[in-house]
């Protein structure tokens, strides 16, 4: 059996890896680029930060930034006719995984037209949009090194799940000092998202020694560092290896496919706007209990190697410890329920059997150790409500 592994075909990682955007422009003949932004990127500068170095260089450019979180086709219509009147042969994306999930859809579009609807899954994206050159300014979604991209159906809340090579950025610049500017709470979320990424990538029926190796280098990273990232966002080394484990992690679940927690959480996202990292963050614990009589011995793994069990512990305690971490982590973070963060019970219970089918719909729960039936989603929704 072989497998099928995709990366950008040019990844550079470490302080000042943005800077080099101009000879990434120049490897891939890349003469008149779309920046795909959000106005915060703008406001904190790293925009001027690239483009200086593309004036500087004499290289053209267009802005487009008005990207907004859980993306939708109309929320970057504009940036489709931007790229058409502006002629550009090239997207940036500077952001975090919106920006780059935009940009991605947007390259598609823009060389190929119609609509995401006919992208979505089961359609496998093998089609080459213009070349994607990925900064991502958070440490989380690995979405500068996935053949993912997550658009939103602004009609019916579906959040689209698109899969394949042409999904790929054709290169990703990962500078972890465009992170020290993060606030606490985005801190938080991202990291944990990517923690998420790296287990489920990890547990996934999916899952191949490839990418088995990143993901348990990614969860050890992430585990180890999150908490420093988010009590001091000028803690540089904490800063690195976050960024580091968040690339690590979007390898591992490009190329293994994540489970439950993420199928659960995009209608969460969708119907309540609830940041993705976060809704992941809410689901992680109760989802993860749920799972572990599917692949023991791998979740037991998971908790020997990020430390919080031991070699000395049977496969059943560890996985105990495994959840209880989660619950722990959730604590220190301060991640909130769904009420605590302001939604309605009556109003989540009202669509919990709607989510439970659009879940089910996204494919993710049958890469999950234990395939969950729609009622069992059901429940586990109800459980994290309060």
């Amino acid at each position: 059996m072989t497998n099928t592994i995709l990366l950008p075909r040019i990844l550079k990682i470490g302080a000042g890896a943005s800077a080099e955007i101009v000879s990434v422009l120049q490897s891939f003949a890349v003469k008149s680029p779309l920046i795909v932004t959000d106005p915060v990127m703008i406001q904190l500068g790293y925009v001027d930060q690239i483009t200086n170095h593309l004036r500087d260089a004499g290289i053209c450019y267009s802005i487009f930034g008005e990207t907004m979180a859980e993306p939708t086709e109309q929320s970057f219509a504009a940036a489709l006719i931007l790229a058409e009147a502006d002629s550009c042969d090239g997207v940036i994306a500077i952001g975090g995984g919106s920006a780059i999930d935009s940009a991605k859809a947007i390259a598609i579009l823009a060389r190929h037209g119609g609509k995401m609807a006919d992208y979505k899954v089961p359609h496998q994206v093998d089609e080459i949009g213009l070349p994607v050159i990925a900064v991502p300014t958070t440490a989380g979604t690995g979405s500068e090194a996935t053949a993912v991209t997550v658009i939103t159906d602004h009609k019916t809340d579906e959040k689209m799940l698109c899969l394949g090579a042409g999904l790929m950025p054709q290169a990703a610049l990962v500078d972890y000092e465009l992170t020290l500017s993060l606030p606490p709470r985005t801190t938080a979320d991202t990291g944990i998202d990517a923690l998420v990424h790296a287990i489920e990538a990890f547990v996934s029926k999916k899952a191949t020694a490839y990418s088995d190796i990143q993901a348990l280098a990614a969860m050890k990273l992430l585990n180890a560092n999150l908490r420093s990232a988010y009590d001091d966002g000028n803690d540089r080394a904490a800063r690195e290896a976050m960024m580091m484990g968040a690339t690590l992690a979007g390898i591992a679940f490009s190329n293994a496919s994540v489970a439950l927690v993420h199928g659960m959480s995009r209608p969460i996202g969708a119907h309540f706007h609830v940041p993705h990292g976060l809704s992941n963050a809410m689901l992680m614990p109760v989802v993860t209990a749920f799972s572990i009589e599917g692949a023991p011995e791998r979740y037991a793994k998971c908790a020997r190697h990020i430390g919080v069990a031991s070699r000395g512990d049977d496969e059943a305690t560890a996985n105990q410890k495994l959840v209880d971490a989660l619950v722990q982590l959730n604590a220190d973070l301060h991640v909130p329920s769904p009420t605590a963060f302001g939604i309605d019970p009556d109003k989540f219970r009202a669509v919990i059997p709607l989510m439970a089918e659009q879940a089910l719909a996204s494919g993710s729960p049958t890469n999950n150790p234990r395939v969950p039936i729609h009622s069992e989603i059901c429940s586990l929704y109800e459980k994290i409500i309060d």
